[in-house]
């Protein structure tokens, strides 16, 4: 498949990146792969799209929703050994966002995505992320009782 495997290196990271935040860790790995399957078998049609990494975080959010009935995104409890550099609330109070304010937090703040990537991949305008970025981090800091 012409592009397919250029596709998958630079945008695989990012799609898996997406999808672990708004389903947790293991649901969000299996959604990707299955993203990219559908990308791999229906790549003449999706690798002309104008946004095809969009579209298949589309499709593995889908995948994810309709494989678990779970709210909890299910992100692992700090344990003894990573509370030096690991808040051990942060799990709890990032299940606790809505799931838009969770994957923008998690995407700009996470990893370091832009406002405008993450834009891109939501397909929705870049005020609106950065809106659910200030009330995912104000709550956040509510939650665990940290200062700005």
């Amino acid at each position: 498949m012409d592009g397919f495997s250029e596709f998958v290196a630079g945008h695989e990271r990012g799609l898996r990146q997406a999808l672990t935040a708004w389903l947790g860790p293991d649901l969000g790995r299996e959604a990707t792969a299955e993203a990219l399957a559908y990308g791999w078998e229906h790549w003449s049609r999706v690798g002309g799209m104008e946004n095809p990494s969009g579209y298949l975080y589309r499709v593995g959010l889908n995948w994810g929703r309709k494989s678990s009935r779970r709210r909890d995104p299910g992100f692992p409890e700090a344990t003894q050994n990573d509370v030096d550099w690991f808040e051990p609330g942060l799990p709890r109070a990032l299940a606790g966002l809505s799931d838009q304010q969770r994957v923008v937090v998690f995407l700009v703040h996470g990893h370091e995505w832009s406002l405008s990537e993450v834009a891109a991949l939501l397909e929705i305008s870049k005020g609106t992320v950065q809106t659910h970025m200030e009330r995912g981090m104000e709550r956040l800091r509510r939650e665990l009782k940290v200062e700005k």
